[in-house]
């Protein structure tokens, strides 16, 4: 009966305490009763749980814990270690970061000094530099292109601009440059009247993927004066290289007239006869000092210079001319308030020049027209001015500034020295010669001679 009211009791039911194990822990932790007897918790069971298979089940689950903490354990250190390394890799990534960090600074810094150096070559360059972009505007231009162009183009750069918007004369003269692919020159208007000489050079900047391009400018002028020069030189040796012909060809036929005219003269003519002859014999000795000159134009002899009295020359002049202009049917006048005003000059050589230039306005000035020889005295400069103007058709403007260098003639058959020679002449006796044209028409040659003090009484300063 008792065995009875036993089992018809519930089934006691075993609780273990449950402790967390320390990672190293490699057995299982044993349940202990309140009053820490084991055999009274085992002798409680034994009715309902067999010895053997409490400790069997004990086993499975202590291996069971056992292989899962191991796992765990493998896990967590495996997970330590990763993270070690990943702190180390974050480590070395920071480190080549600030090294990047720098050198990138460094570039930078290097790039910025190397553009302002350029920057400073660009403003310091002897020639003048300007940067197109492929669509022709202006990037970059420096002070010289500036300078050279006699423009503000600075204050182009980047606004949008292109070489159509400077004048005219500069865009064609780079137009040519770019189309051509050669040096173009050009000739601009300079300070005080002097003319610069300019050349462009068009170069597409290579490896330029944007299709930027440069105009290189440059100051030619020195190069163009000394060619000038050459040139004068070589026009002076052409003239001393015919000085020969010349001399056979013309002295000759000039000795001769010369004697017969004297023998004209001794044969008894009336004395208005008598004075053409003379006058004949006075322009035969003129041509003949005229052709010395230009024989020995590189080698001229020095001047005979005496007093001479610049009113009795013009009034000379007035019979000596007058029937040449009056042939050639043009008025001729002379009018001069020189008289008794002296200068030290050569004779001969100074009527040279007056011949020369009224002689010229004889064979300009159409039949119907009139040339006027006047002289008055400059009290400011203290010298003569004389002045030969006519009525005919002028100087062309662009010849002016030429018309005194040898070899230089609009006429054909003229060997164009007679302008060369007086200009030479009248630097001799120390003044200036110049020319012009007259607001009515014409053209006007003005000779300024320095005045000397006058030998006799009647002379003035």
């Amino acid at each position: 009966m008792q065995s009875l009211e036993n089992l018809s009791q519930p089934a006691l039911e075993v609780a273990w305490p449950v402790q967390i194990l320390p990672a190293t822990m490699t057995t299982l932790p044993i349940s202990v009763s309140a009053d820490g007897d084991l055999g009274a918790a085992s002798l409680r069971c034994s009715s309902e749980i067999s010895k053997a298979d409490i400790a069997n089940d004990s086993g499975e689950d202590e291996h069971s814990l056992l292989r899962a903490f191991r796992t765990f354990s493998g896990a967590a250190a495996s997970l330590e270690q990763a993270y070690g390394n990943l702190r180390l890799e974050v480590g070395w990534l920071r480190v080549e970061l600030e090294k990047s960090n720098s050198g990138l600074a460094s570039s930078l810094e290097e790039n910025r000094r190397i553009r302002l150096h350029l920057d400073r070559i660009l403003q310091a360059l002897p020639c003048g530099l300007m940067v197109l972009s492929r669509d022709g505007k202006l990037a970059k231009a420096n002070p010289e292109a500036a300078r050279l162009l006699g423009i503000p183009i600075e204050g182009m750069q980047g606004s949008g601009a292109g070489i159509d918007a400077l004048p005219g004369e500069v865009t064609g003269w780079l137009r040519c440059a770019r189309d051509s692919g050669t040096e173009a020159e050009i000739e601009l208007a300079g300070e005080a009247g002097s003319n610069r000489w300019l050349t462009a050079r068009h170069a597409p900047i290579a490896e330029d993927q944007e299709g930027a391009s440069v105009f290189i400018l440059q100051d030619v002028s020195q190069r163009k004066q000394l060619e000038q020069v050459q040139q004068k030189l070589r026009r002076e040796q052409a003239l001393a290289e015919i000085s020969s012909v010349l001399a056979h060809e013309i002295r000759n036929p000039l000795g001769s007239l010369e004697l017969f005219a004297g023998l004209l003269a001794d044969s008894g003519l009336d004395p208005e006869r008598k004075q053409w002859v003379e006058h004949m014999q006075a322009g035969l000795r003129t041509l003949g000092a005229t052709v010395n000159n230009v024989l020995q134009f590189h080698e001229l002899p020095g001047p005979e210079c005496v007093p001479l009295d610049v009113g009795t020359l013009l009034d000379w002049a007035r019979l000596f001319l007058g029937p040449l202009a009056t042939q050639a049917d043009v008025l001729f006048t002379v009018d001069h308030s020189l008289s008794g005003v002296s200068m030290r000059a050569d004779r001969h050589r100074f009527e040279q020049v007056i011949l020369n230039l009224v002689l010229n306005s004889i064979q300009a000035t159409p039949a119907g027209g009139w040339i006027r020889l006047a002289g008055r005295f400059d009290r400011a400069d203290r010298g003569a001015v004389i002045e030969v103007c006519d009525t005919g058709p002028g100087i062309c403007p662009q010849n002016l500034p030429k018309i005194f260098e040898p070899g230089f003639s609009t006429r054909a058959s003229s060997p164009g020295l007679g302008l060369a020679v007086c200009r030479r002449i009248i630097e001799e006796f120390g003044g200036h010669i110049e020319a012009e044209n007259r607001p009515g028409g014409g053209a006007a040659f003005t000779l300024s001679v320095p005045a000397a003090p006058a030998t006799g009484s009647g002379g003035r300063l």
